[in-house]
């Protein structure tokens, strides 16, 4: 039997609703009741004492400070929401996760609105302003607004936003749906969220480069903000880790072309633009994402 730390507690949920759907499919009605009855009650029970343990914490300020605390870890918030316990609102737990990709949305898209959320849980958001032609920018705006939504809202069952308008007649419902890597040709490379075991500590000014999921990752620290770029240059393909940055522009070492990191890579000079990826830094470390079709090579 594993311990409590070594188990995945995503799949203890998905193992139970195995357990009664082999039951229901047994035909024996009698058993499936006592079984759905049981966990009833004991979800119940869990949360009669959840309950009361929330309430006392919540009678002083430290301890309403730890209980929020507790709130951040992703097992402990899921339970309280099951209960409707936890110390943040949903309102706030949401502004909380768009505030956290704000930066990455000032440079890369613009503002970002929240509508509401509908009856059955949906968030409705609208994008504002564009990245200019940047053609990767819609894609990894919508991986970082979706996954810092439903990592601090669980509740939330899917993020819906507005295109990001660039043309006021015409506006889009874009769908933010679960990232998912595609195939990319020839091969699939990267895809998904990867974890920074040891980041890189950058004063501002500084440059680093890693690889992540076959990909090559710059890493930029400026006066105020940290991105994530392809390490490829537009106009020369060569890597951009030996490049000089002054201020947020990034000059290529190569063949001097030079880029607003704070501008979603935008080209100072024309229209090329470096490839943005999704950088998020939070209590759980820093995260980078790589969308779907960003490849390897040159």
């Amino acid at each position: 039997m594993s311990s409590p730390a070594n188990t995945d507690f995503g799949q203890v949920g998905e193992r139970i609703g195995e357990l009664l759907g082999g039951l229901a499919d047994s035909g024996d009605d009698k058993a499936l009741y006592a079984a759905e009855e049981s966990v009833r009650l004991l979800v119940e029970l869990y949360g009669e004492g959840l309950s009361r343990l929330t309430a006392a914490m919540a009678e002083t300020d430290d301890g309403l400070a730890r209980l929020r605390e507790l709130a951040g870890d992703g097992l402990v918030a899921s339970l309280l929401i099951v209960h409707g316990l936890h110390p943040v609102p949903l309102e706030q737990r949401i502004d909380d996760a768009l505030d956290s990709v704000r930066p990455y949305l000032g440079s890369h898209a613009g503002g970002v609105e929240v509508i509401g959320v509908d009856d059955e849980g949906v968030l409705q958001l609208r994008l504002q302003g564009s990245c200019d032609g940047c053609s990767s920018s819609s894609e990894t705006v919508r991986v970082a607004i979706e996954n810092a939504v439903l990592a601090a809202a669980p509740e939330i069952v899917a993020v819906h936003a507005e295109g990001m308008v660039e043309r006021p007649k015409k506006t889009e419902l874009l769908q933010i749906q679960p990232y998912r890597a595609a195939e990319p040709d020839p091969e699939p490379v990267g895809g998904g969220w990867h974890a920074l075991a040891d980041p890189p500590s950058l004063s501002p000014g500084q440059l680093a480069r890693l690889e992540l999921g076959g990909v090559p990752v710059l890493l930029i620290r400026t006066d105020t903000q940290r991105y994530a770029y392809r390490d490829r240059c537009a106009a020369c393909a060569a890597g951009l880790a030996e490049g000089v940055l002054d201020g947020s522009i990034l000059t290529c070492p190569q063949c001097s072309a030079a880029y607003d990191v704070a501008l979603a890579g935008r080209s100072t000079t024309g229209e090329d633009h470096l490839e943005p990826l999704p950088l998020l830094a939070d209590r759980g470390g820093v995260r980078i994402a790589i969308p779907a079709g960003v490849g390897s090579g040159a």
